[in-house]
C-alpha cells in the first residue's frame, strides 16, 4: 500500500515540477501543452487525467501564495521526538552549578582515551 502511494505521489509530482519549471521560466499560467512539452523533453509521456488535475488545482493561482500556504500547513506538523522540558523551579541554578563538574568529566574521559593506547601495548608511532 505504501509503495503504491509513493509511486502515485511521484507521478503527480512530475506534473507539479513541470508546472513550477514553466512558472520559473516566466510563464505565469502554464497550459497543458506547456507541461506536456516540458515532460516530453525528458522522455515522459503525460497522462491527461493527472495533468488536468494539476492544471485545475493550480490554474489561476499565484504559485508563491500556494507554496506559502503549504509551508504554513507544514509548520503545524510535529517533526521530531518529544523534548524534555526543564524544571520550572531551580532548574537554572542547578544547571549553572553543574557546569564545572561536567567539564571536569569531559577532561577525564579524554585522558582515559589517550591512556587506552598505552594499555594495548603499542602506540601510533611504534
Amino acid at each position: 500500500m505504501l509503495r503504491r502511494l509513493e509511486s502515485w505521489a511521484n507521478l503527480k509530482m512530475r506534473y507539479v515540477a513541470a508546472y513550477l519549471l514553466a512558472v520559473l521560466g516566466g510563464n505565469t499560467s502554464p497550459s497543458a501543452k506547456d507541461i506536456k512539452t516540458i515532460l516530453g523533453s525528458v522522455g515522459i509521456e503525460a497522462d491527461d487525467e493527472r495533468l488536468n488535475k494539476v492544471i485545475s488545482e493550480l490554474g489561476g493561482k499565484d504559485v508563491n501564495d500556494v507554496m506559502n500556504a503549504g509551508l504554513l500547513k507544514l509548520a503545524s506538523v510535529p517533526a521530531g521526538g518529544a523534548v524534555a522540558a526543564p524544571a520550572a523551579t531551580g532548574g537554572a541554578a542547578a544547571a549553572s552549578g553543574d557546569a564545572p563538574a561536567a567539564e571536569e568529566k569531559k577532561e577525564e574521559k579524554k585522558e582515559e582515551s589517550e591512556e587506552s593506547d598505552e594499555d594495548m601495548g603499542f602506540g601510533l608511532f611504534d
